[in-house]
């Protein structure tokens, strides 16, 4: 007991006498933001001859909280699979070998007196208990005292290894022992954060030819190169072709700004490139027609005709417009007809139900045609677009009154016939 008590006092002078050779912290608290480590390695321990098992190695588990840079708490567990007995004459003898398991708890002193240091001298004295699978004379269960001392050496802030010897004693009949210990040992939360730095001006995140800062103005994505989406980067359609780069159709021709450039090679700011009479989109998509060549567009008829809400009854304001669409198609017997519905979208507007109302609207059209002007109705097509091929932005009521609108495609007796599908373009890869 006089060792143990020469040990302990030893311990706390020099820890005091650490604590006070430091004057400051380094400018990183690093026991505060990862106080926890674990380290795994290997234990021995070196025991008294006269016990009834021998020296032996085993695995070395420890956990270890920093209160702060001096002063640490640390639980331990030692696997000890295999120890060997000790034949000793005239003493009380195992039948076989045995194993045991032991838990520790002990304060660690650092004597660290310098910043960052990677030498991280310390003192240590704990308790332990100690479990064996055999009876030891004694009992199965030894609880003993250690101190000693041990050493890390950080590689970092993160990893790190360790060596560390005590003396203890343990038992009812005071058994001195030798404990070492060899881990490696790994901090939690320690790893140092990134922080990125610009250096020499401004940059260009996502490569597409305009600055970070330009697309901050724009309200284009400065990491997503084609931020709408349409087959042009936003450096193509700002500084090329004048489109906006927030709207993949900014025409409104029912094309893609990036269709328009790379497959069709129409205009993406004018929605009729040939003039003929009809959008670039609908020459494409339903008419299959060239939207560079003027002479094959369709006749087409863009009425704004206005319905009563909620109702497809077609108001007879409406009838001398639609008198002059069904002359046209009584002088040419063979020439078929397309009547679409269109709708303008209102912050509250439902897409199903402005399917179902323009589709309405259009029937309406076509019921007139073919009950007042007596066309065949087998020569006239209706279809509902509902808000999904505005000619215009829904920003002013003038130009949801645009969208508000329903259009008749005539097509020439000896042409195709009129499309009765209507499928999204895909953006060119």
């Amino acid at each position: 007991m006089k060792i143990m008590r020469t040990c302990f006092l030893l311990v706390l002078g020099t820890w005091l006498a650490g604590i006070q050779a430091v004057s400051a912290q380094s400018e990183r608290n690093l026991f505060e933001e990862a106080p926890w480590y674990a380290g795994v390695g290997v234990s021995f321990f070196q025991l008294e001859g006269d016990l009834p098992i021998k020296d032996s190695y085993g695995i070395g588990l420890r956990l270890g909280y920093d209160m702060h840079q001096f002063f640490a708490l640390e639980g331990g567990l030692d696997l000890l699979p295999s120890i060997s007995k000790n034949d000793i004459p005239n003493r009380f003898q195992l039948e076989d070998d045995t194993s045991a398991f032991r838990l520790s708890l002990s304060a660690l002193a650092h004597l660290r007196n310098t910043h960052n240091l990677r030498w991280d001298p310390y003192l240590a004295v704990g308790g332990s208990w100690t479990h064996f699978t055999d009876d030891l004379e004694d009992g199965a269960d030894a609880f003993g005292l250690d101190a000693g001392a041990g050493l890390f050496y950080h590689f970092n802030d993160v990893w790190s290894v360790r060596g560390d010897y005590r003396l203890g004693i343990a038992g009812s009949d005071t058994e001195f022992a030798g404990i070492g210990l060899v881990t490696v040992n790994y901090r939690w939360g320690a790893a140092v954060p990134a922080k990125l730095a610009v250096a020499g001006g401004d940059i260009d995140s996502d490569g597409d030819g305009l600055l970070d800062s330009e697309e901050a103005n724009l309200g284009t994505n400065p990491f997503d190169p084609d931020s709408d989406k349409d087959g042009l980067t936003d450096f193509q359609e700002v500084r090329t072709h004048k489109t906006d780069p927030l709207n993949p159709d900014s025409d409104y021709d029912g094309l893609n700004d990036g269709s328009e450039v790379l497959i069709y090679t129409t205009n993406p700011l004018d929605q009729d490139t040939d003039d003929g009479g009809v959008y670039d989109g609908h020459e494409v998509i339903e008419d299959k027609t060239d939207p560079l060549d003027p002479s094959d567009d369709l006749q087409v008829f863009r009425l704004e005709i206005e319905f009563d809400y909620d109702k497809a009854d077609l108001r007879p304001q409406y009838y001398e417009d639609l008198n002059a669409v069904i002359k046209v198609l009584e002088r040419a017997p063979g020439a078929t007809a397309r009547i679409e519905g269109h709708a303008d979208r209102r912050p509250t507007s439902k897409r199903a139900y402005n399917l179902r109302l323009s589709e309405r609207r259009a029937n309406a059209v076509l019921d007139y045609i073919a009950d007042q002007g007596g066309i065949d109705r087998s020569r006239l097509t209706a279809k509902g677009y509902g808000f999904d091929q505005p000619i215009a932005p829904n920003d002013t009521e003038e130009n949801m009154q645009k969208n508000r609108r329903t259009e008749i495609y005539i097509r020439r007796s000896g042409d195709a016939e009129i499309s009765t599908s209507r499928d999204d373009m895909a953006v060119p890869k």
